[in-house]
């Protein structure tokens, strides 16, 4: 099993920017899809995005394109989610989880029932 721990996010302006990121800790990280999800008060958690074991590969809802960008760095057993342009509609509790399973059902199925670790959270705030 992998241990996730989230860091960096904070209070903001819209247009402002933030990086997340999630540290693992245990298993040979690379050995794991990454995805970020987010929960907003009252709503349910919904996917953000998604990066394959070796990094070459993303997926991103349409919300967010071309404003997130997801990464990793598998020496330093880190994944990282940076967003820019925030917008108010960004906000709520942002988690990263990982999953064994293939990169391509992940992209497909878009659901947090195929990660089986998540992280703590770490909220992110955008005001208007």
């Amino acid at each position: 099993q992998v241990q996730l721990v989230e860091s960096g996010g904070g209070l903001v302006q819209a247009g402002d920017s933030l990086r997340l990121s999630c540290a693992a800790s245990g298993r040979t990280f690379s050995g794991f899809v990454m995805g970020w999800f987010r929960q907003a008060p009252g709503k349910e958690r919904e996917f953000v995005g998604a990066i394959s074991r070796s990094g070459g590969l993303t997926a991103y809802r349409d919300s967010v394109k071309g404003r997130f960008t997801i990464s990793r760095d598998n020496a330093k057993n880190t994944g990282y989610l940076q967003m820019n342009s925030l917008k108010p509609e960004d906000t709520g509790v942002y988690y990263c989880a990982a999953t064994q399973a293939a990169f391509y059902v992940v992209g497909a199925a878009r659901q947090s029932g195929i990660f089986d670790t998540w992280g703590q959270g770490t909220q992110v705030t955008v005001s208007s």
